[in-house]
């Protein structure tokens, strides 16, 4: 009984541990730029019937950290996304500075849509928990 009790213990010290550490510590991101390529012969593969997935239906960025939505089309043909033609071997870069859900229309994407949503930087201790849970859910994905 003793040592159940010990274990309990250090596991609920260790995820209190946890929860201020996730709380309490800044958030950090190596680049603010989400980079999608999409590769050379992807409309052909299309035009041919394949089925290519290059993009995600669903990109979620977050303010201050990774806001800026970099696309670089390496593909024989021009792609369209939003209003912007990306021509072969060009880079569009989209930095977003208001939190929302966006609606594009991209060729590169087999549904012709993609969403974006854009989230605002989480700065209360309880908002980093969550950013930080999803993020791993999505890492676990």
């Amino acid at each position: 009984m003793r040592t159940r009790t010990l274990v309990m213990s250090t596991i609920a010290a260790a995820s209190l541990v946890a929860l201020t550490w996730a709380a309490v510590m800044p958030l950090h991101s190596a680049s603010r730029e989400h980079v999608f390529e999409i590769p050379k012969g992807t409309w052909a593969r299309r035009m041919a019937g394949q089925k290519v997935q290059i993009l995600p239906d669903h990109i979620r960025l977050t303010l201050g950290l990774n806001d800026i939505l970099v696309l670089k089309n390496h593909d024989d043909v021009p792609q369209i996304f939003g209003p912007t033609l990306m021509m072969p071997g060009q880079t569009f870069r989209l930095p977003f500075e208001r939190p929302a859900q966006y609606q594009f229309a991209c060729t590169a994407h087999a549904s012709g849509q993609m969403t974006i949503d854009v989230d605002s930087y989480p700065s209360t201790p309880v908002a980093r928990i969550a950013w930080r849970a999803r993020a791993l859910l999505r890492a676990l994905r």
